[in-house]
């Protein structure tokens, strides 16, 4: 019986002291609760598509960030491991008929092999050798499905059971469109909470002093390679969650998931919401691409008004959009480096004065 009063006060003694005291922190709470009641209000299947396509979308951002923007492991090529993700997890799912529990996970780890394979031969290239490194790896795997069509369906992807004459489809994510929705969501808060975790870790320090000074990182005895490798993997492993998530709720894995194209704009999205933060590229899909839908209403200028409205942001904003407003409604003690609310004038943990 202590247990049960026990447990619940000492949760209620963390969300007091730990979430209601930043503005941030508040902010995350009412953007997850805000998701998970979206279906309570309108379940219009357009919106709830746009919105689970953008859950997935922030998990694969996130993972981009978490490789790229925390050890500076240029990647222009994050599209190799949503693709091949999606595309295992379609194979085994169509071929081998194992349902999505079991198919995205072992997509995934097709993801995270891929880390290995890109981040070895990358392990001694920096800056622009490095990112036109990892820009070819799509670009070669793409040929490969177009070379073998009877295996990968070619142009067309893999829309149907191939080898049975189009008699099978892939599994759907869920019996219904609410309940694909929770899914992605549920997976996106958690995945995102567990990479957030990870970059506030020990390991996420290593992460951030390889990006600032690796040599330095290196002669302080630290094995620079394995954590790097950690860096792809961990990557390659969020991103085919994501990738096997995309591939169930479209019931097909296509060419369009290996194109150039998905790599930008997963940089895109990241460099907009801010990176380095992991809550930062989250935001940037779930502002940038339900606005993109929304400008369809103007299809002339559509592409124009994105371009616009993404540059203004860089120019005025070079951090990104996350962090500057967070700089707004923040400050940080000069003593022991925590973030209080901006109208403070004393550090709410060292009491230091933040005038």
């Amino acid at each position: 019986m202590r247990a049960l009063t026990t447990y619940p006060r000492r949760a209620y003694t963390i969300f007091r002291t730990e979430v209601l005291v930043l503005p941030s922190r508040i902010v995350v709470l009412l953007f997850a609760v805000a998701l998970l009641v979206i279906p309570l209000f309108t379940q219009d299947p357009y919106w709830l598509r746009v919105l689970i396509q953008s859950s997935i979308f922030a998990i694969f951002a996130a993972s981009w960030d978490l490789l790229s923007g925390f050890t500076g492991q240029m990647n222009f090529g994050h599209a190799l491991f949503f693709g091949v993700s999606a595309y295992v997890t379609a194979m085994i799912n169509l071929y081998l008929h194992l349902p999505p529990v079991f198919s995205i996970p072992l997509g995934a780890l097709a993801g995270v092999m891929c880390g290995l394979i890109v981040g070895i031969p990358c392990l001694r290239l920096r800056g622009a050798y490095l990112a036109l490194t990892t820009l070819a790896f799509p670009i070669i795997l793409l040929g490969i499905v177009f070379a073998i069509p009877g295996i990968t369906g070619g142009e067309l992807g893999l829309t149907s059971d191939i080898l049975t004459g189009g008699m099978r489809r892939m599994a759907r994510l869920s019996p219904n469109r609410v309940t694909d929705y929770y899914v992605c969501v549920l997976a996106m808060l958690v995945l995102g909470g567990v990479m957030w975790k990870i970059t506030d870790s020990r390991v996420g320090i290593i992460f951030h002093a390889i990006r600032e000074d690796e040599l330095a990182v290196r002669a302080s005895g630290v094995n620079t390679v394995r954590y790097k490798l950690m860096a792809f993997c961990l990557s390659g492993f969020f991103a085919g969650i994501a990738g096997g998530l995309f591939a169930h709720f479209l019931r097909q894995a296509g060419p369009d998931n290996l194109m150039v194209t998905r790599s930008f704009e997963v940089i895109i999205w990241s460099v907009f919401g801010g990176i380095a933060s992991i809550y930062g590229p989250i935001a940037g899909v779930f502002i940038l691409y339900p606005l993109l839908e929304f400008f369809r209403v103007l299809p002339q200028i559509r592409m124009l008004l994105f371009a616009a409205m993404v540059l203004a942001i860089l120019l005025f904003m070079p951090e990104g959009l996350i962090p500057w407003v967070r700089d707004k409604i923040e400050k940080i003690c000069p003593r022991c480096k925590n973030r209080n609310v901006a109208t403070r004038k004393t550090c709410r943990v060292c009491t230091a004065d933040l005038d």
